[in-house]
């Protein structure tokens, strides 16, 4: 929750500023709206010989668990190019993207994934910073208990399908928050 004013400090109030219809941190002194939006995540479906690349969280959330390479995308950068730069730097592979693959809308935690189809230009991979190991691995040992993310998972059974078809479409979801069992 925004307490403070970027530009000079003031408290902010939230309001709903005239004109918008959603209530926003604005400034009392200097007027500053500060507005708050969803966050991209990008990510890779990069495959060598038919295995898929993938890596073994060592951050939080899900550390320990699998998940594709993938990330904030930062200012200044393509969303395919946020891609490529994760999939380095998670698992110190050269990928080239094809194509957007899915987008998986998560409003509950105010994010968005967006995933490319990608191939690995070799199969030299190396875990970076934020992973305990990377493996190229191949569908029929994916571990799809061990999956970090629902949207990975969403997007791997979609993936899997339209491979086997060998039509690639453009897949589109939104995933609701789990409700207590």
């Amino acid at each position: 929750m925004i307490q403070f004013c970027v530009r000079c400090g003031s408290s902010v109030s939230l309001v709903v500023p005239v004109g918008d219809s959603l209530p926003r941190h604005v400034c009392g002194t200097c007027g500053h709206i500060h507005y708050e939006n969803p966050r991209l995540v990008v990510c890779c479906v990069a495959e060598w010989q038919g295995s898929i690349l993938m890596c073994r969280r060592a951050i939080e959330p899900r550390h320990g668990y699998w998940t594709l390479p993938g990330g904030f995308m930062e200012n200044g950068e393509t969303t395919a190019q946020a891609a490529c730069r994760e999939t380095l730097e998670e698992a110190g592979a050269d990928v080239a993207v094809d194509a957007p693959f899915a987008m998986v809308n998560i409003p509950h935690i105010n994010q968005v994934h967006l995933f490319y189809r990608g191939k690995l230009r070799t199969p030299e991979i190396l875990a970076g910073e934020e992973s305990l190991e990377v493996r190229l691995i191949p569908p029929n040992e994916i571990p799809w208990h061990d999956l970090a993310f629902r949207s990975v998972s969403l997007c791997l059974e979609r993936y899997l399908v339209d491979r086997e078809s060998r039509r690639y479409a453009f897949h589109e979801a939104v995933l609701a928050p789990l409700q207590p069992t």
